[in-house]
């Protein structure tokens, strides 16, 4: 029996994880809309910022990404609203959920995003179907 390709038969899959207000579960964004960086430097990046703590200790267990990048999408109302920079809330419950701005936002690991619509993590859920 030959394979099926997803092209051919106009089947497309669904995506692996999808993204959810924690608040009222409605889909946010799905790995398809995900924009991904290359880790920073860590706390080297904030130095400025004098944050406690030894930079070798970063470099041994450097923090997981306390938000995810996605695309622009509809149901951001303020990127409709033509805002540059703006808190992003959920369409269905107002829950702030991130923010954007066109002219970027650095990540947590140090990462600079440009534009940048940031999700934190701990205002979403991660759903794997």
């Amino acid at each position: 029996m030959e394979a099926v390709n997803s092209a051919d038969t106009g089947f497309v899959p669904k995506p692996q994880v999808i993204y959810r207000c924690k608040k009222c579960r409605r889909i946010v964004a799905s790995q398809e809309n995900i924009v991904s960086h290359e880790r920073g430097k860590g706390e080297e990046c904030f130095k400025w910022r004098k944050r406690t703590g030894d930079l070798k200790d970063w470099q041994k267990d450097p923090a997981d990404c306390s938000s995810i990048f996605v695309e622009p999408m509809k149901w951001m109302q303020a990127v409709e609203d033509g805002f540059v920079e703006e808190k992003l809330q959920c369409k269905g419950c107002n829950a702030r959920l991130g923010s954007f701005n066109w002219a970027g936002m650095q990540c947590n690991c140090g990462a600079w995003v440009n534009p940048a619509f940031q999700l934190h993590k701990s205002r979403i859920d991660e759903c794997h179907t």
